[in-house]
């Protein structure tokens, strides 16, 4: 049986990816109690970076924001990695939008909308979180954005 939150992924036209593996020696996601903290997600998408560089620079806001939704994405495969089952998540507490930018780029949260619009879209009353958006002199492998989730499930 399709979750409630795969099926509105579904009608955003997502499929959920594999859960991506850790690069280095930490681990993809952990639970304490009953919150779960995903690692930093990149926009990868079959493995792939879909965003390099700066914002302000390199890409513009809408490619921010597409980056942005792929995090997102990416999240909710660890969620499902890590909980089995989308709805067992009871509300997202909070996520952290980390955005390479020029040191004059200010933009950053209209970036991370693409994420949260996303996220508030599958799953609804849920999906209302608390967000810091940042911007960063670079990420790793000069990903353009990378985000991270604490997630509250039952």
């Amino acid at each position: 049986m399709t979750s409630t939150i795969e099926k509105r992924l579904a009608e955003q036209g997502v499929v959920l990816p594999q859960a991506a593996a850790p690069a280095a020696n930490y681990v993809p996601f952990m639970t304490s109690g009953n919150l779960l903290f995903t690692a930093g997600q990149l926009p990868l998408a079959d493995g792939k970076l879909i965003a390099t560089g700066l914002l302000g620079r390199d890409l513009d806001v809408a490619a921010g924001k597409d980056a942005a939704r792929m995090c997102a994405i990416n999240i909710l495969a660890q969620a499902k990695a890590a909980l089995g089952d989308l709805d067992r998540i009871k509300n997202l507490v909070k996520i952290n939008v980390f955005v390479a930018s020029t040191s004059d780029f200010t933009e950053q949260h209209l970036v991370a909308n693409g994420a949260s619009d996303l996220l508030a879209a599958v799953l609804g009353d849920k999906g209302k979180h608390a967000r810091a958006a940042v911007g960063m002199a670079s990420l790793p492998l000069n990903a353009a954005v990378e985000i991270d989730a604490i997630i509250e499930f039952a």
